[in-house]
């Protein structure tokens, strides 16, 4: 394993890929961002991180039979490792909600961020982005759901940035190599086991702005969240397409 360890970049997984495209990259590189300048969520979303305080980083992957139907198995590999290195800090309430953000007590601590390269119908290469909130005391106004793991222990002290990037990586590396041996039934229950309000009535709200009673039931073949409605019928959502109300 290949750490490289940046003081600012615009984007850990921009440069990596950057990188791909120049050079040959081994498997498992890891790229580490002191400070990101342009920091990426999902579906062109920012992500904002205090210099020195977050944890945020990428690691290159590469699979050897990864087909693209089984992508949803990826999600769930990465999602459970930074659960399972977290989950060590004894965070209270705990979950991942749907598709890869990490909860605790109902706040966001940490977001995913996976592009892919496709040879056919096969996954080649992948970036993992993560960013943990760590040690901020603080968040700005406009995201009112988000914490991080110093606030909601209630710490005085930092918490280790490289002693957690090693348990995130640790984990990532027994999951991916589950995911290599195809135990797709295992990486599914255990992400179902600890999935955000599953089987919990909750109003939710369309990107229409429809609000609606209902519960999450699982996660469809392709990836998309189940949600069963009042009347009982199932109703299959996208990314971006379905939010808590």
């Amino acid at each position: 394993m290949e750490i490289i360890k940046l003081n600012a970049i615009d984007s850990t997984n921009s440069f990596l890929k950057d990188m791909a495209s120049k050079v040959t990259v081994n498997n498992f590189t890891v790229v580490v961002a002191n400070k990101q300048t342009a920091g990426r969520g999902q579906m062109n979303t920012s992500w904002s991180a205090k210099e020195g305080k977050a944890l945020t980083f990428s690691v290159y992957c590469t699979f050897n039979d990864l087909s693209l139907v089984n992508y949803k198995y990826l999600n769930y590999c990465v999602s459970l490792s930074v659960f399972e290195a977290v989950s060590s800090l004894n965070l209270p309430k705990l979950a991942i909600k749907w598709p890869n953000d990490i909860l605790s007590e109902n706040k966001k601590i940490a977001g995913i961020l996976i592009e892919n390269t496709l040879v056919f119908n096969r996954i080649n290469t992948s970036v993992i982005g993560i960013g943990i909130n760590v040690n901020q005391n603080s968040f700005p106004y406009n995201l009112p759901n988000a914490s991080s793991i110093k606030i909601i222990l209630g710490n005085k002290n930092d918490i280790g940035l490289d002693f957690l990037l090693n348990k995130v990586l640790l984990s990532l590396k027994k999951n991916i190599g589950l995911l290599n041996k195809k135990e797709y039934l295992y990486l599914e229950k255990e992400y179902l086991k600890v999935l955000y309000k599953k089987n919990v009535p909750s109003m939710f709200k369309t990107n229409q702005n429809i609000l609606f009673m209902g519960k999450i039931i699982g996660v469809s073949s392709v990836g998309n969240l189940l949600i069963e409605l009042e009347n009982e019928t199932v109703k299959e959502f996208g990314i971006k397409e379905v939010s808590f109300a």
